[in-house]
């Protein structure tokens, strides 16, 4: 089996904030945004993350395109550090992201041309001639007419900035694109418009995705491999069908149960969860799911499970599961 294309190693990412003790002084403390997650994505796979708003699944993706920096934990990008200063000029431009807005991640005073053509203006590739005809071509792949070039973001629709969007983050030619919920802004006959070119350029550039998105359905429909992230942590990995067939953790099985149905005659979230999501300023001890666990027993209070294979290729976070 050949190696991983990328292999996140027991990342962390925590800001640090100052939290008042009285009113004179106040003590540091820190939001443990992403807390010692570990995977892997596979060449030409997609991968996705899913989880609630919260969960630290975007600041994982940042973190990978180097837009954050860990506080602990490596990322291997074909065995390569990507935070190493010898592997920066090799990495830089083969790790790409699409932004879930597709109107303040563009630059308004940029027309499309200029917009698509940025990234290799910035690395200085190519002639300002081969720029252009690159740009035409991938303005073409993602369906623009050759008159959008000199047109302006505020002059096209939500569906056509982000095939903007698109277009922009193939520029490099990239290995790997991070898609941070790409479709969550765009209307829902949009939405599978995108989600469709998505695959065509996949199969056309022989590209792997990392899909973050809060939309099982969408992410059932795109991805081959997804992990399950809450408080910051993963708390299961599995294939699709695995995963929506067999989902282990309890909180799978509670965001599963909360897909709406379209049949009023199914029962829906048979598994409401209850409480509230705890702060990830103050984690709880143990499993960081036992708060709102209905199948927590006393182990999960006070010891954290690790992310254990219960079958080939799924992966689960829980002392209860088999």
């Amino acid at each position: 089996m050949s190696a991983p294309l990328l292999e996140v190693q027991n990342l962390k990412l925590y800001y640090p904030v100052k939290v008042r003790k009285n009113a004179l002084f106040s003590e540091k403390g820190f939001v443990k945004a992403v807390d010692d997650i570990s995977f892997t994505v596979n060449q030409g796979e997609t991968f996705g993350l899913v989880g609630e708003s919260g969960c630290g699944k975007s600041t994982t993706g940042k973190t990978i395109v180097k837009l954050l920096r860990p506080t602990e934990g490596h990322i291997l990008f074909e065995g390569k550090d990507i935070f190493a200063p010898e592997n920066k000029a090799d990495l830089t431009t083969r790790i790409q992201i699409i932004f879930q807005d597709p109107y303040s991640s563009l630059d308004p005073r940029f027309t499309v041309g200029r917009c698509i053509a940025e990234p290799m203006v910035v690395h200085k590739i190519g002639t300002p001639k081969e720029r252009e005809e690159r740009v035409r071509q991938l303005m073409a792949d993602v369906g623009l007419r050759p008159e959008h070039y000199t047109k302006y973001p505020h002059e096209f629709s939500g569906g056509q900035r982000q095939r903007i969007g698109v277009a922009r983050a193939l520029a490099l030619n990239p290995s790997l694109i991070v898609c941070d919920e790409p479709v969550s802004a765009l209307d829902v006959s949009i939405q599978a418009q995108i989600l469709n070119l998505m695959q065509d350029l996949q199969a056309k550039y022989s590209l792997t995705y990392i899909f973050i998105s809060h939309n099982l359905s969408v992410v059932k429909h795109l991805c081959d491999r997804i992990a399950v992230m809450y408080l910051g942590n993963i708390v299961e990995i599995a294939g699709k069908n695995d995963l929506f067939d067999h989902p282990s953790h309890p909180y799978t099985n509670a965001l599963l149960d909360a897909i709406p149905v379209p049949d009023p005659e199914i029962p829906t979230m048979q598994e409401m969860l209850e409480g509230d999501v705890p702060s990830p300023m103050n984690p709880p001890a143990g499993c960081c799911f036992h708060t709102r666990c209905k199948k927590a027993c006393e182990r999960c209070s006070r010891e954290k499970p690790a992310l254990r294979e219960i079958a080939p290729g799924h992966q689960v976070a829980c002392h209860l599961a088999e």
